[in-house]
């Protein structure tokens, strides 16, 4: 029997920018999987090849992504990318603040402690929970007939 040592899994904290510049964080939600890409730049907020706005059509979905940016002093500084799939639009904006979270921690290891106290690091592991057979839905029964 042989022991092999594990190498450690490489924290969001101190992972460096890649050969372009650009610091990665992948985030997950639902379904939907969002890479997130930030460097330094004028602000430019691109998801999909599309800007924001006109991906994210909702407003509190904006808001909610725009909110990591507000609360890091990062809004205006930092150009990102992001690529989503999967999910819908709520799940897919949801994965894109935790990728955004993660990416600006490596981007700035300092922003760790407030980004964890307002959540944006952290997983939601809520999932759809599946229908039961013999049921209209996952908790929904069919309806009951004595005669």
């Amino acid at each position: 029997m042989t022991t092999e040592t594990i190498a450690p899994k490489k924290s969001y904290a101190t992972r460096s920018a890649d050969a372009q510049g650009w610091y990665w964080g992948t985030g997950r939600r639902k379904t939907a999987v969002a890479r997130v890409r930030v460097k330094a730049g004028n602000g430019e907020f691109m998801v999909n090849e599309r800007p924001m706005e006109e991906f994210f059509v909702e407003d509190r979905d904006r808001k909610a992504i725009m909110n990591v940016l507000d609360k890091t002093a990062q809004k205006g500084k930092i150009n990102v990318r992001v690529t989503c799939s999967g999910g819908g639009f709520t799940g897919q904006s949801g994965a894109v603040i935790m990728g955004l979270g993660r990416a600006l921690l490596c981007y700035d290891a300092n922003l760790e402690s407030m980004m964890r106290e307002h959540g944006f690091l952290t997983r939601d592991a809520r999932e759809v929970e599946r229908k039961k057979p013999g049921q209209a839905g996952a908790r929904r029964r069919f309806q009951f007939s004595k005669r």
